[in-house]
């Protein structure tokens, strides 16, 4: 389904939007507007969030890119040439054609099959596939493959950063307006303190249990002290510990 630019805001965002946050050496955040996840005709509110990684050269990936604004462009080119821009799962992409429109030079990258399941064209310059990652002894990848969503994740080795999209949600309900909305991510199993994988998605990993596995284990075999999460609260401390607990349903 179609992730949906909305104008009024039904959560407490994560103000300041659409301005960089400093998280480690070469990695920030921006926090961006709302979107809306759509179920047919039931829409929900989802928070967005983009994660900046700059490499030893000085060129900058863009992760899950939030919204194009002429002052958040200005702000990133200040910290560098925009390389790559990655669409790391099938749901965090709409607003990649808007920044490639704007920085022609950087490279698109994405998981397989996201051309046929984007709402808007979207042109891949690379796939990204198992472990091998662009950025070869900078940053680690590994995709993790299910049957509802296949994610890219990457760490960032130097400052131990590992960034996530959806194989961790951590809903606040305190910034949740709608009383339905905090039973659904009850429901679902992702409120913080104890966000995790929404429900339905562990459920479509039952065939791929084994591989999910392994890949959580190489998650946790490299020590992050952070992740970053694009929905939620995010985890400035203890990552390991918290990469434990928030898939302990699968370990």
């Amino acid at each position: 389904m179609p992730l949906i630019p909305k104008a009024r805001s039904s959560l407490d965002l994560y103000e300041p939007i659409n301005v960089l946050k400093p998280v480690a050496p070469d990695v920030w955040i921006v926090d961006g507007p709302q979107i809306e996840f759509g179920f047919g005709s039931m829409k929900l509110p989802f928070t967005t969030r983009m994660t900046v990684l700059r490499l030893r050269n000085g060129d900058l990936i863009l992760h899950s890119p939030v919204a194009l604004t002429p002052a958040l462009r200005s702000a990133i080119e200040m910290l560098g040439p925009v390389r790559f821009l990655v669409a790391p799962n099938s749901l965090h992409y709409w607003w990649v054609p808007d920044w490639k429109a704007a920085v022609a030079r950087a490279d698109v990258l994405a998981v397989r099959g996201l051309q046929k399941r984007a709402k808007r064209p979207i042109e891949v310059d690379r796939l990204l596939v198992g472990r091998d990652s662009p950025w070869p002894g900078e940053i680690e990848m590994l995709v993790v493959r299910g049957d509802v969503l296949t994610e890219a994740v990457l760490f960032h080795r130097a400052s131990r950063t590992l960034v996530l999209t959806d194989l961790i949600e951590n809903f606040e309900p305190k910034r949740v307006h709608n009383w339905l909305f905090r039973l659904l991510i009850r429901l679902a199993g992702v409120a913080d303190p104890d966000g995790k994988a929404p429900i339905d998605m562990r459920l479509s990993f039952c065939r791929r249990r084994k591989a999910l596995q392994l890949a959580i284990h190489q998650m946790l075999a490299w020590h992050p002290e952070r992740v970053i999460v694009s929905h939620g609260r995010w985890y400035e401390k203890d990552g390991t510990a918290e990469l434990r607990r928030a898939f302990r349903w699968v370990l």
